[in-house]
């Protein structure tokens, strides 16, 4: 009874706005890792309320990634609907050494003109200073490639946002976005349920 009192008090001190968040990104990455098309309508709505809250909370380079998420995502939805004709569904591939160079070198240039640019952005005095410039800048690189191996099916999406999504629940907290911390605190585990459930289908 304690517990479902304390539940009911920490729901009423959150954003409403967050809490939609929190459940359409959930059902977004449950329905990824379930291998259901339908993950991408919530992923749409997702991304749109994460654009706004992420403003709002100075993490620039997290409102630019979902902004191009929001892109992808329809991307997304377009790709995993055009699958063979002799397939239920489209088919999950395995990444190619070629992809994976060329994520590690995106991920390295991008990361260090992103984490500048922020650092830059924040000196001029027009913006409320960036939080975390290179950490928030090397999340979104690497949650956008993972996003984008997910749009193609490639299996190892689901190792990168395991990765990603560990180190999004400390900045999180530390910035007082509770149902964003625990949104991702699932996500890491639906992220590993998503991984073994794809490669079972390989």
């Amino acid at each position: 009874m304690h517990l479902i009192h304390a539940l009911t008090q920490w729901l009423q001190q959150q954003s409403w706005l967050e809490l939609v968040g929190l459940v359409t990104g959930l059902l977004c990455v449950y329905l990824a890792a379930r291998n259901s098309i339908w993950n991408w309508p919530f992923a749409i709505i997702n991304t749109a309320i994460c654009v706004y809250v992420f403003a709002k909370a100075a993490l620039y380079a997290d409102m630019g990634q979902n902004a191009y998420l929001f892109c992808l995502n329809i991307y997304g939805w377009y790709y995993w609907s055009k699958r063979p004709p002799n397939e239920a569904k489209l088919p999950v591939v395995r990444i190619t050494q070629k992809q994976l160079l060329a994520a590690v070198a995106i991920t390295i240039l991008v990361t260090a003109a992103l984490g500048f640019l922020l650092v830059k952005l924040s000196e001029v005095g027009h913006y409320q200073p960036a939080a975390y410039p290179y950490l928030d800048s090397f999340c979104s690189v690497i949650s956008l490639t993972a996003q984008v191996f997910m749009a193609r099916k490639v299996l190892e999406n689901w190792l990168m946002w395991l990765f990603v999504d560990i180190i999004y629940v400390g900045i999180y907290i530390n910035k007082g976005l509770e149902p964003f911390a625990l949104m991702f605190g699932i996500y890491t585990i639906i992220a590993l349920m998503g991984y073994l459930d794809w490669r079972k289908r390989l």
